[in-house]
């Protein structure tokens, strides 16, 4: 209950993004490839984005 009130950081908004972007992708490679890379690229840039926030840090 006292988690509600907790404010999320921009890493953990990012890795929430990251795990959601690979599980679609996953689902996608599934039927089609195409856009299950395009997801996964998608992903992939979500990563360096958290890695260069980690970088700062």
């Amino acid at each position: 209950m006292l988690g509600w009130f907790k404010s999320t950081s921009q890493k953990e908004k990012l890795e929430r993004r990251y795990r959601k972007l690979m599980g679609e992708a996953h689902r996608l490679s599934q039927v089609n490839r195409s856009q299950g890379d395009a997801k996964y690229a998608e992903a992939e840039a979500v990563m360096d984005q958290i890695k260069a926030l980690e970088s700062q840090s």
